[in-house]
């Protein structure tokens, strides 16, 4: 499927909106690596936030403290989440699995 035509205003806005979404992941990424955001609020803002539904999971848990590529995998694995999937394509059962895997530190 080829891609459309743009005008040069057209490829600005695009540029500038997927540089805004791009921001918009690395700052979530930042804030749960620095232990200020939970992984309660990533999914909750993820409803509101077409940016951040469209990350991969494995970002997300990767992005976590003490959380590096191999345990994600293996969390995600026992969990049944595939490899592929983003936050927006989680069921309710995963979500909750997910949840109770990362408990919110008082």
């Amino acid at each position: 499927m080829p891609l459309p035509d743009l005008d040069p205003e057209q490829r600005r806005a695009a540029l500038a909106k997927a540089g805004d979404a791009r921001r918009e992941r690395a700052e979530i990424k930042r804030s749960l690596k620095a232990g200020e955001t939970s992984l309660a609020v990533v999914l909750e803002a993820a409803a509101g936030s077409d940016a951040l539904a469209k990350m991969r999971v494995s970002e997300v848990l990767e992005a976590l403290p003490a959380v590096g590529p191999i345990k994600a995998e293996r969390l995600m694995e026992e969990l049944r989440i595939a490899r592929s999937r983003r936050i927006r394509g989680l069921g309710p059962r995963q979500r909750q699995a997910l949840l109770d895997a990362f408990p919110q530190r008082p």
